[in-house]
This record gives structure tokens, sequence and C-alpha cells, in this order.
């Protein structure tokens, strides 16, 4: 199945192909059902890359345009090369990434042109959980903060209801705030 639609971009976002890719899928629920895939190698140290390229969706394989890989590393200070960025810290540039796609879509479905958009955030860690010191200190994040600084052709009620329509639709903000079966096998 393959979903095109000629577009009209307010925002550069192609929203009016996402809602035709909509209309398709809720007549389709089975081509809705995605899985994707991350292929992650260990470098040196706590150095890895990890590649996503191919994952499957609208009922066959499908593929990016091309490979994208993201290196991740811990900072020197642990003891490592800071190579990349933390995997916690790429939790939040997926969030921020999630969460600033959705507002540019929602603005594009809406009709509100977007000057700039810019999304500051941070997230606490007690490290003596990851480290092992104390057993009853949780070994992720305790809170993440999001601040959005939103120039926009609208009021500001229209913008705080965009970012919530946002929040509302964002993967990435369900994944990290709502519990997710995972399993972890060596194979």
């Amino acid at each position: 199945m393959t979903i095109t639609e000629p577009t009209n971009q307010l925002n550069g976002v192609d929203v009016e192909h996402l809602l035709h890719a909509r209309e398709v899928l809720t007549g389709a629920p089975p081509a809705a059902q995605f899985t994707f895939r991350a292929a992650s190698e260990w470098v040196d140290g706590n150095q890895a890359t990890t590649t996503v390229d191919r994952f499957f969706g609208l009922g066959e394989e499908q593929a990016h345009a091309r490979p994208h890989t993201v290196v991740s590393d811990h900072p020197s200070l642990f003891g490592a090369t800071d190579a990349g960025a933390t995997p916690p810290e790429l939790a939040m540039i997926a969030l921020a990434g999630c969460l600033t796609a959705g507002i540019a879509s929602i603005a594009q479905n809406w009709g509100v042109k977007l000057n700039s958009v810019t999304a500051n955030l941070e997230a606490d860690m007690d490290m003596q959980g990851i480290l092992g010191i104390d057993p009853d200190v949780r070994n992720g994040f305790s809170a993440i903060r999001v601040a959005y600084d939103i120039d926009a052709d609208a009021d500001d009620a229209t913008v705080e209801a965009i970012v919530a329509q946002s929040q509302k639709r964002s993967a990435v903000f369900d994944i990290i705030t709502n519990p997710t079966a995972v399993s972890v096998e060596v194979v």
C-alpha cells in the first residue's frame, strides 16, 4: 500500500499528505500496524552506534530514504570518550523532535503560520540510582521539563492549544509517560 497525494504547505509540513494517510488507514486498520527497528553495535568503552533503516508498515516492508545512524556515549567525567549524546539525552532529543514536529503539523492543519519554534528541555536524574549507590533511587529521569518559545501568527491561546494537541498526539510523549512492555533477551 502506498499513500501519495499532492500537498499545500504553509510551514513546510505536508499535512494534507498526513490527513490523506489518516483517511486511508481509517479504512484499513491492519495497515496502520507498524514495527520500527533499530540495530545497535558496541564500538568501544561506553560508545555505541545505532542505525535505523528498514521498518514494517502499510502491510509491507518499508525503508527510510537512507539509513540514519546515531552515536551514543557518556561524558568523560565517567571515564568515557564523550563521542555522542548519552542515551538519556537521546530520549530528550526524541521527545523534543516529536513534540516539535507535532506543533508544526498541527499549526499547518489549523492554518497558523509559524515564524520560529524553540524548545528547551531539562531532565533531572539522581546518579545514585544508575551507579548502584542507592537501590531505592530510580535509574531514569525523575522529571522532564519542556519550555517552548513560539512566534506564530496566532494568539497565545491558539499557540497553547497547538502545543497541547501536539502533546496529546506525540508518540514519544506517550512512550515516556506510559508504561511500555519491554523484553530483553540474549540470542
